[in-house]
């Protein structure tokens, strides 16, 4: 078995690959190469959202590769600007239409907020996304997708969802990763039932210049984005390194190692890391 066999299984049954290839900010015009190239390599599973643009090169990418649809688990994101039932559910078929696709294998809320408002507002949007929510519940009843989740959600947010719907979110696919790991949330989460998915497990970069990092890489005769990898994988989350080279995505998929215990600890206890010029993004704590 190699990683890409690797599976969690979801709170309705739905089985989902563990080693996906995340595609933030990979051109429309570039992703179908990407994609194709990482479904050669072994990877069964992609993650895009609406607002990266790139659905439609998406479709391509999955329409060139010589494996079969059923057997690649293709996940998107709802706008954080849509919080009305009717934004929601038009941009769900919407994507459908884009990526020439019957279904997708997942759908989840891109953030509880629009991205104008995080790190700027405490409107956590509890209705909105109630709606939100709906609408992915509606079209998941119609066949259109076989799984439906959250991105970014807190506690408070999850509790939201599970307090008001007969629909347990599947997946919280939240910012983890060495210099940012919220514990508490994984392990509230993952006790609910809901997978956790990491997205830039390699900090879009930045930890590349992280001497305390990329010491414990030599300690193991890794890469720095290697070991990066291979610590989000020991907490059990679903991982989502971002790739475009070929060469890269194979290296990001090379984590036949153990972190031992004491030093998962002292990764853990890094507390912060310097974004540089990713910064200004939201997710890594700037303003839009």
């Amino acid at each position: 078995m190699t990683i890409f066999d690797e599976t969690d299984t979801l709170n309705n049954g739905v089985k989902i690959p563990r080693f996906a290839l995340g595609v933030w900010e990979i051109p429309d015009n570039e992703v179908a190469k990407a994609v194709e190239r990482a479904i050669d390599l072994g990877y069964r599973h992609i993650d895009t959202a609406q607002a990266y643009g790139n659905e439609h090169g998406i479709s391509v990418g999955l329409k060139n590769s010589s494996v079969p649809r059923d057997q690649i688990f293709v996940n998107s994101k709802v706008e954080a600007e849509l919080k009305t039932y009717d934004e929601a559910k038009k941009s769900i078929d919407e994507s459908l239409s884009k990526m020439n696709l019957d279904y997708l294998d997942m759908m989840i809320i891109h953030n509880p907020q629009p991205w104008r408002e995080v790190n700027q507002s405490d409107d956590r949007h509890f209705e909105g996304n109630l709606e939100a929510w709906r609408a992915l519940e509606d079209a998941m009843k119609e066949g259109k997708l076989r799984a439906i989740g959250v991105s970014s959600f807190q506690k408070i947010d999850l509790e939201n969802i599970m307090n008001n719907s007969s629909t347990k979110p599947a997946v919280n696919q939240i910012l983890c990763h060495i210099g940012a790991t919220p514990i508490d949330l994984i392990k509230y989460s993952q006790d609910q039932g809901i997978v956790v998915e990491a997205f830039s497990p390699i900090a879009h970069g930045a930890m590349m210049q992280n001497e305390q990092i990329k010491q414990m890489a030599d300690k193991y005769n890794v890469s720095v984005p290697q070991l990066a990898i291979r610590y989000d994988w020991q907490l059990n989350t679903v991982v989502l390194p971002k790739a475009a080279n070929p060469e890269h995505m194979k290296s990001n998929a090379e984590i036949d190692f153990v972190i031992s215990d004491e030093d998962m600890l002292t990764l853990e206890s890094i507390k912060s890391i310097d974004y540089g010029a990713s910064g200004k993004y939201p997710v890594f704590g700037g303003k839009y």
